[in-house]
């Protein structure tokens, strides 16, 4: 895919006027990882200590895309905040059909992240309400702040879109505590996240992946701990061709992430 000067330079001012750092650069490193798989996509590194991003390609990862199931992290938040769930409640399958077998039980809201339960969460959107949705989205800056007038699929389908800068800047708030939600929110997320360990490190989580456009689009997000100490956010965007190379959104991830040391070889 060859993106043209002029929509290059728009791209890069779009990013660097919405989400300020101290310093961005591209990394050759990071741009092979998906060009060794054949694959269009991008990866974005935010160093937490210092906001110091690395690209694989700046312009690409300014693209804004649906956040598919990336968006549970936010959607867990704020119904946390405000008192409409807790990690204990059991949502019951309603034994209706759906899209995965996994998704065909009772589940904890922990176990309908580890799943991505797409019914578990819309639920808890239906909750949270279109207006109080559309408040929250703005004030956690979150993406393009469209949510339309689904508060079901706005995710999943549009209007909301993100891009990966976008995505790491707002893992990596989540992983500081500086967005406006409460320790305890914060705290009850960190359990509900898929969590790999790396020794002193971990690596918390949430993927995505929706048809768009004739292909998958697929996500990581999160960042690493060492430590019990946030270090390095992660975005990871993918254009894939199948779904059984949904995968290397994580693989990709972790090796960007070994390439600066953020986890151990």
């Amino acid at each position: 895919m060859r993106i043209s000067w002029f929509v290059r330079i728009w791209v890069l001012y779009g990013v660097f006027m919405i989400v300020p750092c101290t310093h961005a650069m591209e990394d050759v490193r990071l741009a092979r990882l998906p060009e060794a798989e054949n694959l269009i996509g991008c990866v974005v590194l935010l160093n937490l200590a210092d906001h110091t991003r690395i690209d694989s390609d700046t312009a690409l990862c300014g693209e804004r895309h649906p956040p598919a199931s990336t968006f549970k992290v936010a959607n867990a938040l704020i119904a946390l905040e405000s008192g409409l769930t807790s990690e204990a409640e059991i949502f019951p399958w309603d034994r209706q059909s759906r899209q995965l077998p996994t998704w065909e039980k009772d589940l904890t809201l922990q176990e309908a992240m580890a799943v991505s339960a797409v019914p578990v969460y819309q639920e808890i959107a239906r909750r949270i309400g279109l207006t109080s949705m559309r408040e929250w989205v703005r004030r956690i800056d979150y993406g393009n702040h469209e949510i339309g007038e689904q508060v079901d699929r706005f995710w999943l389908d549009g209007p909301l879109k993100i891009s990966p800068i976008e995505q790491a800047a707002f893992m990596g708030r989540v992983a500081l505590g500086e967005l406006p939600f409460s320790r305890e929110s914060f705290a009850a997320l960190k359990r509900l996240l898929p969590t790999e360990r790396f020794g002193s490190v971990q690596l918390l989580g949430k993927t995505g992946f929706i048809p768009e456009k004739g292909d998958l689009h697929g996500w990581y997000v999160g960042w690493v701990e060492r430590e019990g100490r946030p270090t390095w956010s992660v975005a990871v965007h993918l254009h894939l061709r199948t779904k059984e190379q949904l995968p290397m959104r994580q693989a990709m991830a972790r090796a960007a992430l070994r390439i600066v040391g953020a986890i151990d070889p």
